[in-house]
């Protein structure tokens, strides 16, 4: 038996997945109960009335170019939030088995686990230490309980610091045959470090997750991927839906990575990080705020005396910040994400 197989679900390692109707490029469709027709207005290229090729071939080879990881390293979701979800389906037997993550982090991991039935162990990060990773407790924690599946999120979220990449792989090789370290990369691109995704084929119990929504600004088109062992692959295939990808979305997605959108990149990512620096140093000035952390993501964690306060006059300025009170050990805390400077100075003049 594999280590995927005898890690994974074992319903779902005998599930026979759905078969969708096969795709075959260049003959005629009387096979999949579509309308031969299109729609009138409908621009698309491959027609509307047909549907999406599954896990398109074109935009899995476009994504492996840019992540710089084989075609078979990849499976494509509706952002990072399904990939999460499939991991908790495929690896995580309900009442039985657990998933592992450092609070404070994303959410999504442990409403994934909960809606799953899963049970979650939580490690929180040090922060006396700027958040980072307690490898020691990880571990103890990993090896004491059923986790099959440990969420590190780096840079983290909403802390906005970079796990180090030595603990990572540490935890990863300690683990190895015991659960899958997932690390959640959706902020990697503004930070100073490579991604891991190419430690994948190095460390099979490596996963790493990466999108499109943060970096590249195609929030709105919900597309993220995984990038995984082969063999994980294959076993979430068997859980995505069959289309999972919509035509429109597959199509403006190609033709926005292109080479011109590439190039342009890192200037934007650049203007950006300048954008971050001159933001903490001024909200760090204010009256009322007590420290901005460092960040390596798009956004700047604050802490201030009157966080309430703070909300209301954001609010009464038109602007949305995101309360992080509600996360373990930040009950003082907001988060801001890096606007552009005019929205960034209309900030600033609310909380002076």
């Amino acid at each position: 038996m594999s280590w995927v197989a005898a890690l994974a679900r074992p319903d779902i390692v005998a599930l026979a997945p759905y078969e969708h109707a096969p795709w075959q490029e260049g003959f005629t469709r009387l096979h999949a109960n579509e309308l031969p027709w299109r729609t009138a207005h409908d621009e698309s290229h491959a027609g509307l009335n047909r549907y999406p090729e599954p896990q398109a071939r074109a935009l899995i080879e476009r994504l492996a170019r840019l992540y710089q990881v084989s075609p078979e390293n990849l499976l494509i979701c509706r952002g990072s939030d399904e990939a999460i979800d499939l991991l908790v389906r495929g690896f995580c037997r309900a009442g039985t088995d657990a998933i592992l993550m450092t609070p404070p982090t994303f959410g999504v991991y442990a409403v994934a686990a909960r809606i799953q039935g899963a049970k979650v162990v939580a490690v929180p990060l040090c922060a006396e230490a700027g958040f980072a990773l307690d490898v020691q407790a990880v571990l103890a924690a990993a090896r004491t309980s059923a986790v099959k599946l440990v969420f590190l999120c780096s840079p983290n979220n909403p802390t906005g610091n970079l796990l180090s990449e030595t603990a990572i792989l540490e935890v990863a090789d300690a683990l190895e045959r015991r659960a899958i370290v997932v690390v959640d990369e959706a902020y990697i691109e503004f930070a100073a470090r490579e991604s891991l995704s190419t430690q994948v084929t190095r460390r099979p119990h490596l996963a790493v997750l990466r999108t499109l929504s943060k970096a590249h600004g195609l929030a709105g088109a919900r597309l993220g991927t995984l990038v995984a062992d082969p063999e994980v692959i294959g076993l979430l295939r068997k859980l995505i839906a069959p289309y999972a990808v919509p035509q429109l979305v597959l199509e403006a997605v190609l033709t926005l990575l292109s080479p011109a959108h590439l190039r342009t990149l890192p200037g934007r990512l650049a203007c950006l990080r300048a954008e971050r620096t001159r933001l903490r140093q001024a909200l760090a000035a204010l009256p009322g705020v007590k420290a901005v952390l460092p960040s390596d993501a798009n956004f700047l964690l604050a802490r201030l005396d009157d966080p309430g306060v703070a909300l209301a006059r954001a609010r009464a300025a038109r602007l949305l910040v995101r309360d992080a009170r509600g996360y373990p050990g930040l009950a003082d805390a907001l988060r801001i994400s890096i606007g552009t400077a005019e929205q960034n100075e209309a900030l600033l003049e609310a909380w002076s």
